[in-house]
């Protein structure tokens, strides 16, 4: 079975740096996990990256937060899930926007060819997570998309609540794990 887990920009800004909030650190161990459950060739990470231009860009002016400069400590993966993803040599995916471009050549090399089931976990849910699930969506069209809640959180609980909502409606099954 083509089975693939998808990291989302669990990285060292979004857990307590730049943009990090009070139990996003929590995620880290059940996502490491997974990685290692799902082993070689059968997982991949997404890295928000910005430039030292982000606060010119549309996003830099919505949310003149600067983060996820390339290169620097806040772009990392964060801790036990960056340990995992290297044991397992997980392709990444620097991403410029919200949803990875799948095609983009660096992108499309690295995304498996056909999936049965995809799942998501990371950071931010309301954000990057469900931006992702959308593109996945469309280039697997018959995969089964599932978002472990369990794996994913929002700084802000009530979206992070309502996008879980969200998903259901876009037919991703969420799990609890």
């Amino acid at each position: 079975m083509n089975r693939y887990l998808f990291v989302i920009d669990y990285q060292n800004d979004f857990v307590d740096g730049a943009l990090g909030f009070p139990g996003a650190e929590k995620l880290d161990e059940k996502i490491a996990a997974k990685v290692r459950e799902y082993g070689k060739g059968h997982v991949l990470f997404t890295r928000d990256t910005h430039f030292e231009n982000y606060l010119d860009t549309r996003e830099g002016k919505n949310l003149p937060v600067v983060h996820c400069i390339k290169g620097t400590k806040g772009w990392e993966v964060y801790g036990e899930t960056a340990k995992a993803l290297a044991e397992v040599e997980a392709p990444g995916i620097d991403k410029l926007v919200f949803g990875m471009d799948v095609t983009d050549p660096a992108t499309a090399a690295v995304l498996p060819e056909t999936a049965d089931e995809i799942e998501l976990v990371g950071l931010v849910s309301n954000i990057c997570v469900v931006s992702n699930a959308v593109v996945l969506q469309s280039k697997y069209p018959e995969a089964t998309i599932t978002v472990d809640a369990a794996c994913t959180d929002s700084f802000d609980k009530a979206l992070n609540e309502k996008v879980l909502d969200v998903l259901t409606g876009f037919q991703v099954k969420v799990i609890n794990r």
